[in-house]
């Protein structure tokens, strides 16, 4: 995947752009805390999007100076507002780009990236065509959540009580087309044999049959 600067107001972020012939689906990337661009997770996710026929958008919402802050302070992880401002930003970028500026737009949400992407979502709800949140706190997204319009998929291991709860209480909030899948035996990192596996499959099939034309009229 070749790399990307993604301007986003006073910084740049750093990112991959994936484009396989044909796609017209970009999924963003939007990692929780101590995560990265270069999260494993989300490189065998991006594959199998990518098998998928839709392109993909790995970027690190953080430069490294706040990473490095944010590993000793934990000053930036629950930002929402900034981490959703950042994804705005790669959005209008990515809608700019020669070889995305056509396709429908989806965003993959983890951690507290799941809380980030439904605020873009919401200020974005023209472009946006749909949301999937692994292992996410879609609670986080707080009063941005009943204007979210693009249909979403909260996927959630079924051994992460707590916040299978707070995904319970995201979706009671929301007006748009929501689905809460449980993924049996899965912790929250979706580490167990096979699981990330089945987010990865039922994410594809989400974006491919779920995400709605740029544009749309509300």
């Amino acid at each position: 995947m070749p790399d990307v600067k993604i301007p986003a107001g006073p910084v740049a972020l750093e990112g991959a752009l994936a484009v396989p012939e044909g796609a017209s689906v970009l999924v963003l990337f939007v990692h929780g805390s101590g995560s990265s661009r270069h999260s494993p997770r989300n490189k065998l996710v991006a594959e199998t999007l990518h098998r998928a026929g839709l392109a993909t958008l790995l970027f690190d919402l953080l430069t490294r100076e706040e990473e490095a802050v944010d590993v000793e302070t934990a000053q930036y992880r629950f930002d929402i507002s900034l981490l959703a401002e950042r994804l705005v930003h790669a959005t209008r970028w990515a809608m700019g780009e020669p070889s995305t500026a056509q396709s429908r737009i989806g965003y993959f949400g983890s951690s507290t990236g799941g809380g980030a992407a439904l605020v873009a979502a919401a200020e974005l709800a023209r472009d946006v065509g749909a949301v999937v949140s692994r292992g996410g706190r879609p609670d986080l997204a707080g009063e941005a959540l009943p204007r979210v319009q693009a249909p979403t998929l909260l996927i959630v291991g079924g051994n992460d009580d707590v916040v299978i709860k707070l995904n319970e209480q995201a979706r009671d909030r929301m007006n748009c087309v929501v689905k809460l899948e449980i993924v049996p035996g899965a912790s929250h990192l979706f580490e167990e044999l096979g699981t990330l596996e089945q987010v990865a499959r039922l994410t594809a099939d989400w974006f491919n049959h779920n995400t709605a034309p740029r544009g749309r009229v509300l």
